[in-house]
């Protein structure tokens, strides 16, 4: 599928439908990580798939800064984080609910590394948009993705933080306001949606400390919040148990707040 954002960009996007479903349906926008990288392929996705068979319309935007869709699309996107590329979100959710797909007061935003940082977010901006959110081993703070207290086990390279995070997000000195209000560790008391956070407690890429010290900011002004902690596990879930475990947790979570019904085979 396509959509208009707001400025007039295309935004490809991959739509998929529960099966024997009426329409509006709710709906998880799924924000895929990177975030420079391509999303999705014509193929299978397991996490879609899983959403939909359990009743959700799921939404995968392509979003500016997205590769595989031209050279313009890509450096939309640029020093974009919490601004042009969340917008494009938001207009993704805004075009499913003209279309007659989504249910405008069950739509969850949802995602990964990148995309964790992007459902936070989408909270913040467009708190009317979303009832709920989902986040694991997502980014909370972009300045600390600067800081060399990472941990010197990060697998995060020398070259990528000193070249192509400062021209792909940001200067860390000349962006520190911007970097601020994009933050959201920093705007974390406007979050009052309910929120599930996971994390790996080996996770070199965003380590561990990213997702607690946003879940205790967050929680002091937010009774609905979950939050767990995968002990051994780094940035997602290799093992099928922990992969069993949060996505039964996604999908009570989801059950609970935007409601949809199992589908039957």
């Amino acid at each position: 599928m396509r959509y208009p954002a707001r400025d007039g960009l295309s935004i490809p996007a991959w739509l998929t439908l529960p099966r024997g479903k009426d329409k509006p349906l709710p709906m998880v926008l799924l924000v895929h990580g990177g975030p420079n990288l391509r999303g999705g392929e014509w193929g299978w996705d397991a996490e879609a798939q899983f959403l939909a068979s359990r009743g959700y319309a799921v939404l995968q935007p392509e979003f500016r800064g997205s590769t595989g869709f031209g050279a313009k699309h890509f450096r939309a996107g640029w020093k974009q984080w919490g601004l042009a590329m969340q917008d494009d979100l938001a207009d993704g959710v805004k075009w499913a609910v003209a279309q007659g797909i989504a249910d405008p007061k069950r739509v969850c935003i949802a995602g990964a590394s990148y995309g964790g940082y992007a459902a936070l977010m989408g909270l913040v901006n467009d708190p009317g948009l979303y009832q709920c959110g989902i986040d694991w081993a997502g980014v909370s703070d972009i300045g600390k993705m600067f800081s060399n207290s990472h941990s010197v086990l990060s697998d995060m390279g020398d070259e990528w933080r000193n070249y192509g995070m400062p021209e792909l997000i940001g200067d860390p000195v000349k962006d520190a306001a911007r970097f601020q209000a994009t933050s959201p560790l920093a705007q974390a008391a406007r979050i009052k949606q309910p929120l599930l956070l996971a994390h790996g407690s080996d996770d070199r890429r965003v380590p561990l400390y990213q997702g607690k010290d946003f879940y205790h900011a967050v929680k002091a002004g937010n009774p609905q919040v979950e939050w767990v902690v995968y002990d051994g596990e780094g940035h997602g879930w290799s093992l099928a148990k922990n992969r069993i475990d949060f996505w039964g947790r996604v999908e009570r979570f989801l059950a609970k707040h935007i409601g949809a019904q199992r589908q039957q085979p």
